[in-house]
């Protein structure tokens, strides 16, 4: 019987690889957005892949949502954290607002998905895991102290949690992009978007696709010796 994944933040940019690779690799695939019902629609009926709407920095629209996944799919068994925002500024610019949602979003969100999916996991002795952290995590990035904090903060969580679920049939791991061909990424204006790919030393920015099949790696049956670490997919752009 196929396995039930849910993508956070799975119908746009590297969710969508995520959701699309789940799919063809077997799995029952739950896509969740957050707004943008317009572009949810049109990936559900160029997908066939079910969406499912909450915010994820909510705890309870979690848990909600969570339900109504179960009830029309079946038994979570995999989450994938990839929900995730901007705010971006410097300290001198950024308002606690700026600082609250990127927060509440990209880190609290993995902690809401990962309680509403806990207990069934322990339950029946089988959980994959995959937070998508990033570069800028592990690296730091001028002008955003929030999102920095919040993507270094998953990788603390991955390895955290991992410790928990190790033993009861539960991985939990994140991969760390670097620059991903996507449409946040084609919003930075093109003189910096240059000097960004100079850095990369295999010449190019990375393809959602990439992120997506590493996805299904860790995720897979016979994944269970890998937990609690980072994979980071980056060009060559930071090691460590």
């Amino acid at each position: 019987m196929a396995r039930v994944a849910v993508v956070t933040g799975g119908t746009r940019g590297i969710g969508e690889a995520i959701s699309v690779g789940l799919k063809n690799a077997g799995y029952k695939v739950a896509a969740n957005y957050a707004g943008n019902d317009e572009r949810a629609k049109a990936f559900a009926d160029k997908t066939g892949i079910a969406v499912f709407k909450w915010d994820v920095s909510d705890f309870e629209a979690c848990k909600s949502g969570m339900d109504k996944v179960v009830a029309a799919l079946g038994p979570v068994e995999v989450i994938v954290n990839n929900a995730g925002i901007t705010r971006d500024g410097t300290m001198k610019k950024m308002n606690r607002d700026a600082w609250d949602a990127v927060l509440d979003t990209n880190l609290g969100g993995c902690y809401n998905m990962c309680k509403a999916a806990w207990d069934g996991m322990l339950e029946r002795g089988f959980g994959r895991i995959v937070n998508i952290g990033s570069i800028n995590g592990q690296a730091g990035q001028y002008g955003q102290v929030n999102y920095a904090a919040a993507k270094s903060g998953i990788h603390g969580f991955t390895k955290a949690l991992a410790q928990e679920g190790a033993a009861k049939g539960i991985t939990v791991n994140a991969i760390a992009p670097g620059y991903i061909d996507t449409d946040m990424v084609a919003a930075v204006p093109a003189n910096v978007l240059e000097k960004i790919v100079a850095r990369i030393p295999v010449g190019r920015l990375g393809k959602a696709e990439e992120i997506a099949r590493a996805v299904a790696f860790l995720v897979a049956d016979d994944a269970g010796f890998i937990t609690g670490s980072t994979l980071s997919i980056n060009g060559g752009q930071h090691m460590y």
